[in-house]
Formats: C-alpha cells, structure tokens, sequence
C-alpha cells in the first residue's frame, strides 16, 4: 500500500484478523499471502485493489507475497497474459522476488491428491452430462439427487480416471467429483466436479495433460503446497470456502501444514460507469469495440499507463476506499481525483493550442525571436526551466478573445489587455474577418517593458493566457478521453439490454493541435500538464511520424473534498 501518504493506515477487518492472529502466536514473518491471477486477459483496477492488499498485507508484517498463476484452464490462457500481469505488478511497485508460481507446477501432485480422495472412497468418476449434472445438483431450498455413479466401485473410478488422464475419452465424456453432500444447502459442497477432460494445448504443459482441475480444487491446495496463511479474495467465493477447508482437510496435505491456510473474502471494486467484468472487457478487445487491452479507455492498468494514470495515485486511490464486506459502487471522479492530485505533483508544464487563432503584433520586428524563461513545475523547483520562443505572430485559443465579452470575462477583448503567459502584456488593435464576418486573424500590440509578463507601471491585469510562437509551432494530434459507457452502474444491466448499448459514442475524440516545441521531446508516458487545459502524456503507440498525447484527466476536480 502507499507509504508515502502520511496517513496512518486504517485498521479494516483483514488488517484487524492478521493482528489477533499475530497475538495468538503467528510470527509476523510467517504471514504469507498470494496474488493468484488467472492468464487469460490483463490485470484491470479491481485486481490492483486486491493485490495492493495482498503485497500490503505481508509487506506491514515483514512476510511475503507470492505471485501464482492459476492456470488450471487453457481455453484462454496464453504466455503474454503472464508477461502483462507481471509488468503490472512490477509498475505499482511490487515484487515478489523468487516466488513465481504456477498452479501447473503442481499438476503431478494435485492428480495425485484426487487419485487419494477415490481410495479414500471420497471422490468418483460420474457419466452425467453437463445437462444432467445441473439437473441433479438441484436448486437452493431445494436437495439434491445422487448420481447413479455415486458409488461406483473405487477401483472401477481409479481406472477410469487413470484411463482419462491417458487420454482415452473425449471432452465431457467423465468428470471427477468429489463426494460430499447432495443435500448440503452450499451448493458448491453438492458432489463438485475436481477433474474434467478438456484436449487443449496448455501455455506451459504442452499435450502433457489432457485433464485439468477445476479452480476449487486446484486454488485451496495451491495455497497449502505454497504455505500461504491468508488467502484473500472478493466475496463471490464466500460460499465456496467450505469447499476450500473440505479438499485441504480431507487429502494428506493437512499432515504437512505448519499453519492451515484460511481464506477471508473483501467486497470487489465496482467503479461508476466502468464494466469489471475481465469476460466482457475481452468481448470488447476480441470484438474490436476497443483498441486492445490497453485502450486507453479501459480500465485495465495498460490502458491507465497508457492514458498517463501514475501507479502512486493508483495505490492512494485502493488505500482510500479501504476493505469492507459490503459491495457497492465507487465514484470515477474519486481515482480521477488522485491521478490528478499526483499528477499536479509530478507533471511538466507545457503550452498547446487546440482552436487557433493567429495574432499579429504590430510593434513587434518581423525577424525577432525572443527565448523566455518558462517554469517547468511550480509544484517542483527541481524540475527546472525551459525557453520558450515569442516571434511577431502567435496563436491564441480562439476562445481566449471575444469583442462583445459577458461580465467577469478576464481574457482578451477590445477593452480589456492580457498577459502571455511567461511574456508580455497585450493589447487589442483590430480583427481581420471574412466574408461571413468570422474573426480569422487579430492585430495586437505588446508592452515592451513588460518582458515576463509584469506592467512597469503596477498596473493590475486580470486576465492570463497562452500562446504558440507561429513559426515554431509544431503540429500534433490530443486524444481526449472520456467515460467508455454512459450508465453509471454496469452491474445492473436493464433486461432485454445488453452491456454494449450503453458505449458513450464521445468517449475518444482525436483533434489536431499544435504545440510548443519542447513538446518533440517529451517522453511516452511522461507525465504533462497543457497549460489551462488538462493532463495529457504522449502515446506509447504513436504512428511513425505523428506526434500524439493521449489525454489523462481534466484540470478540475468534481470529486468533492474532505
């Protein structure tokens, strides 16, 4: 979690079951915690949150985290999914240093454990269909019905499923369950399926295995074989924490256990306007709605990165909403809220111009370039100056100028002077209009003695803008970002709707600019403020030969404070 807030940490509830377990005994060097992503997409917001939990809650108590890979279903996994997840991690700060893991290293020892439950008479080889399974497995309120292969011989179950493992049958022909209880009230603990048949090439195993675990089985152990002591997930799996404690009781691997694993469950994050759902951000990359996971308006931490989002204002924004038990919707204009209060911290001021309009000083040489001393960052003395250059012609924002203004407008009008930001002080002569009596071109004057942006004589000016030298104007093109849907709760989708019909049309809109020339230099993925207009960074995945800034929040905060 951040550390460097200045905030003492809250004490939520699994900071509070650590504690009482560390005054019962535990040695705080032997908390032990895991993040265990599934490889088939990239880490959005809602897995920051629970990994900034689990890193946190070993780094406070001087133990460890483990990074492992549940890789128990190869239909969508692949090697990239594991290469994205691990730069994440690494960008917010976290490392799990020599305890990379996979649920596939303990391939050979889970299949061993299942073949345990069958000769223990506590798991069988069932024939149901996938349809038939469901029917029997009944409803809430309402029991079960054992499958006719409930109690089929043990010998009979340990053949089959030997014969499965050698690849003997096709997909869905058997499935492994364990045998619990059909009349439990947990329908998870109504007979689950541990093992099914399912012929696909698996990221690291190859065709070694034609049979896989099912989540369930595979996590729970995992967590033991690895000595986890606090398993943390989100509240779905609340109901399937008897299942969790059922296979770690009943195989051997209780005889090895130092501390038994417990699983505690946190509500997810659910944030305004944004779907979290990894299924249906994937539907949105496969169906080409979006440009990748790491479109700059998912909520992916790729597309954060690469909408100038900063891992710090990440982390403050997972310390802020906290942990609970209670599910509910988090408010966007809260992590914008952080991204902005660290980007105000950390990001360089520079000058562009998004609706031009040229201005000519008249008192000003036709050959005279001036380099003006421009501050980098009032926020941060160290990061310096830069020269920006001030020529004869200039562009203003078009909205910077008005002949007939409303009242309390400050900036540039027949009456009222302006000052150029880190320049002079101008004055309205005339405008230049076409034929349909638009303005495209302003004649000014300047105050020579005025070099800075100060009146010699004292004189109050109310009103500052910016400004692009003409001649070193540089072309180039702002991504401005927006909310990627337009209802404010995507976990309750309206029937007959499906979660597409809500995509905000304006969520990406391109426009070309110019801006100043220290902007040629600016770094992908540095961290920029547009001078009185928002934050911005450049495109990681710029064209060759464009220039292009991707926005990352507004200069106003909505979010109000505390």
């Amino acid at each position: 979690m951040p550390e460097d807030t200045g905030k003492t940490n809250p004490k939520h509830f699994i900071r509070q079951i650590i504690a009482e377990d560390i005054a019962n005994g535990l040695d705080p060097k032997d908390v032990h915690t895991r993040f265990p992503p599934e490889p088939n997409g990239c880490l959005h917001i809602g897995h920051a949150k629970a990994f900034c939990l689990d890193f946190g809650m070993a780094l406070e108590n001087g133990g460890k985290c483990n990074l492992r890979f549940d890789d128990t279903n190869p239909t969508k996994e692949d090697t990239r999914f594991v290469d994205a997840i691990k730069e994440d991690v690494h960008w917010l700060g976290f490392d799990w240093e020599d305890r990379e893991y996979f649920a596939s290293d303990y391939f050979e020892k889970l299949y061993s454990l299942a073949e345990e439950l069958i000769l223990a008479g506590k798991a069988y080889v069932c024939t149901l269909s996938p349809e038939e399974f469901k029917e029997y497995r009944g409803v809430p309120g309402k029991p079960g019905k054992e499958s006719p292969w409930r109690n089929r011989p043990i010998e009979e179950s340990l053949d089959l499923f030997r014969r499965m493992r050698a690849g003997e049958f096709e997909d869905g022909k058997y499935v492994l369950r364990a045998k619990i209880d059909m009349n439990s009230p947990n329908l998870h603990m109504r007979d689950p399926a541990i093992y099914r048949i399912k012929k696909m090439h698996h990221h690291r195993t190859g065709d070694k295995w034609c049979i896989f675990p099912m989540y369930d089985f595979a996590h729970c152990l995992s967590d033991a074989i690895e000595g986890i002591t606090h398993s943390l997930c989100t509240l779905e799996f609340e109901v399937h924490r008897p299942l969790y404690d059922w296979f770690i009781d009943n195989t051997s691997i209780i005889k090895t256990l130092k501390v038994h694993p417990r699983q505690y469950e946190f509500a997810r994050l659910n944030l305004s306007y944004t779907m979290m759902s990894k299924r249906k951000l994937q539907q949105l990359v496969e169906e080409n709605v979006v440009d990748g996971w790491d479109d700059p308006r998912m909520p992916t931490l790729s597309g954060m990165r690469r909408r100038g989002y900063t891992p710090q204002a990440i982390k403050d924004f997972c310390e802020e909403i906290g942990i609970t038990k209670f599910n509910s919707l988090t408010q966007l204009d809260l992590l914008e809220h952080f991204v902005r209060a660290d980007l105000n911290k950390t990001a360089l001021r520079r000058m562009a111009v998004f609706d031009p309009l040229e201005v000519e000083i008249e008192n000003w040489p036709e050959d005279k370039v001036d380099w003006l001393e421009a501050v980098n960052n009032p926020e941060d003395a160290s990061a310096g100056t830069r020269k920006v250059p001030f020529s004869k012609s200039i562009y203003i924002e078009r909205g910077d100028f008005m002949e007939n203004p409303p009242k309390k407008y400050f900036r540039l009008t027949p009456d009222n002077e302006v000052r150029l930001r880190y320049a002079y002080i101008m004055k309205f002569s005339r405008a230049e209009k076409d034929e349909n009596g638009n303005i495209v071109k302003l004649y000014c004057t300047i105050d020579e003695q005025s070099r800075g942006g100060n009146a010699p004589d004292g004189r109050r000016i109310k009103g500052t803008i910016h400004y692009i030298s003409k001649p070193h104007a540089l072309k180039a093109k702002a991504v401005l970002f927006d909310k990627l849907f337009t209802k404010e709760d995507m976990t309750e989708i309206e029937e007959g709707k499906d979660f597409k019909d809500y995509l905000n049309p304006q969520s990406k809109v391109e426009k070309d600019i110019l801006i100043e020339p220290a902007l040629k230099d600016a770094k992908p993925g540095e961290p920029l403020q547009f001078e009185r207009n928002a934050y911005f960074t450049r495109d990681t995945k710029e064209p060759a030969g464009q220039i292009v800034f991707n926005r990352s929040v507004a200069l106003k905060d909505s979010f109000p404070k505390a």
